[in-house]
């Protein structure tokens, strides 16, 4: 008894690139509006504004009483962190990967330093874990944009 004859291997078209191709996932239907969207934006940039001011008026004060300009200090740095924090998040994205990186890493290297400073480290020392702080944001976001974007900034899906 004989079967039809049939190719060991089928036939199939090759990648053009010759790279591997990802299979497409599907994407996780976004349920919220735009209004809740641009809700979560300031929500998250209060909260982390008034996170890092009362760690700055805590730094600060070292266990001392709360004072007025302790106060002061801390919804200063509140309300700062807070408008740097949506500046960055605004305008980060439209940067190209290596600059998008780098305004993060300024940005948190600036943020930890000045709280370190509240501690009454020195200037020196201060600096220094602030920009191994940046150094380390810097490495991590590029690498995270690199492998996440092409040359361009448009990301690969």
């Amino acid at each position: 008894m004989t079967h039809p004859a049939h190719p060991a291997h089928p036939a199939h078209a090759a990648p053009a690139s010759g790279l591997r191709t990802r299979s497409a996932r599907p994407r996780t239907p976004d349920v919220f509006s735009e209004r809740t969207h641009h809700a979560a934006e300031w929500t998250t940039a209060v909260g982390l504004g008034l996170v890092y001011g009362y760690w700055v008026a805590a730094n600060n004060r070292a266990g001392g009483p709360i004072t007025g300009w302790n106060l002061l200090l801390g919804f200063v740095s509140a309300f700062a962190f807070a408008a740097l924090w949506t500046g960055v998040h605004a305008l980060a994205p439209r940067m190209r990967r290596e600059v998008h990186a780098l305004l993060w890493a300024a940005f948190a290297g600036c943020a930890f330093g000045f709280l370190y400073s509240e501690t009454d480290a020195s200037v020196l020392r201060s600096t220094g874990w602030a920009l191994t702080i940046a150094a380390v944001t810097f490495a991590t976001l590029f690498f995270r944009f690199y492998t996440r974007e092409d040359a361009d900034g448009h990301r690969i899906r």
